[in-house]
C-alpha cells in the first residue's frame, strides 16, 4: 500500500514492537510500505521472523533507559534516516487497590509509561525538528484515561497523563507540521486481558455495543489513517477504539 494511505518509505518508530498490539502494529506498517524501527528489553519469535527484512531495524533497549533510547535512535537513523513517526506503544500494566499497590509496581508504571514515554519523544522531537519535514506522533492511550475502573488508578494516572500529554505538545509542535494524537483501545483479546475471569468478560461485553472484545488488528486501521497524509488537519485528538463501550 503506497501513496496517501501507505507509507512511501517513511520511517516510523514504535516502542514494544516484540509482542501483543505493539507486533501487530509492526506488521500493519510493513505491510503498508514504511520502513518500522523498533524495540523492547528481549527479542521474541516475532522478531527472530523478521530477520533478513531490509525494512525493519530492532534492537533490544531499556524504555526507563536515556542512553538506552539515544544509542537506538542513532542505529535507527543510520538506517532509515531521520523518523517521520513515532508510536509510543510500550506500556508496563498493573493493576490493584492503591492503597496497598507495592511501591515498585508505582514506580514501574511511571518510569515505563510516563518518564519513558516523556523522554523517547523528547528524543524523536528533535530529530523531527532537525530533519524539518514535518512528522506524526501518536500515543497508544487507554479507555482507563476516560472511565474509572476499580483497581486501574495507577495505571489510569499514567494513562491520562499520556492523553494530556498529547493535547499540549499538539500545539507546541504543530507550527513545525508536526501532528500528536493518541489513540485510546477499549479493553481487546490479548494476554492482559486472558487473565479476566469468565464473570468480567461477560460485563465487558455487556457494556460493549458491538458484543465482542477487540482485537490488535482493530487498532491497526487507526493508525495508519492517523499517520497518512488523508489526516493531515487532525491533531491534538484522541481517538476511541472500544467497540463503543464508553458510550
Amino acid at each position: 500500500m503506497t501513496g496517501a494511505w501507505g507509507g512511501k518509505d517513511r520511517h516510523i518508530v514504535i516502542s514494544g514492537g516484540s509482542r501483543g498490539l505493539g507486533k501487530t502494529l509492526v506488521s500493519g506498517l510493513l505491510d503498508a510500505g514504511y520502513r518500522v524501527s523498533s524495540f523492547s528489553r528481549t527479542a521474541t519469535e516475532f522478531i527472530q521472523q523478521q530477520a533478513g527484512n531490509d525494512r525493519f531495524f530492532f534492537a533490544p533497549a531499556d524504555l526507563s533507559d536515556k542512553s538506552s533510547m539515544a544509542t537506538f535512535l542513532k542505529s535507527a537513523e543510520s538506517l532509515f534516516g531521520p523518523p517521520y513517526g513515532l508510536i509510543n506503544c510500550a506500556a508496563h500494566a498493573a493493576d490493584g487497590l492503591l492503597a496497598i499497590m507495592s511501591e515498585e509496581a508505582i514506580r514501574k508504571l511511571l518510569s515505563v509509561n510516563g518518564e519513558g514515554t516523556l523522554r523517547l519523544t523528547r528524543l524523536v522531537v528533535r530529530r523531527m525538528l532537525l530533519a524539518k519535514t514535518g512528522g506524526v506522533i501518536l500515543n497508544i492511550s487507554s479507555i482507563s484515561s476516560l472511565r474509572g475502573f476499580r483497581g486501574m488508578s495507577a495505571y489510569a494516572f499514567t494513562k491520562g497523563g499520556i492523553d494530556a500529554f498529547t493535547r499540549a505538545l499538539a500545539r507546541e509542535l504543530g507550527e513545525q507540521n508536526i501532528r500528536v494524537n493518541s489513540i485510546a483501545p477499549g479493553y481487546y483479546d490479548t494476554d492482559m486481558t486472558r487473565n479476566l475471569n469468565e464473570t468480567q468478560k461477560r460485563q465487558i461485553l455487556h457494556r460493549t455495543p458491538l458484543g465482542r472484545l477487540g482485537v490488535p488488528e482493530d487498532v491497526v486501521g487507526p493508525v495508519l489513517f492517523l499517520l497518512s497524509d488523508h489526516a493531515s488537519f487532525i491533531t491534538g485528538q484522541c481517538l476511541v477504539v472500544d467497540g463503543g463501550s464508553t458510550v
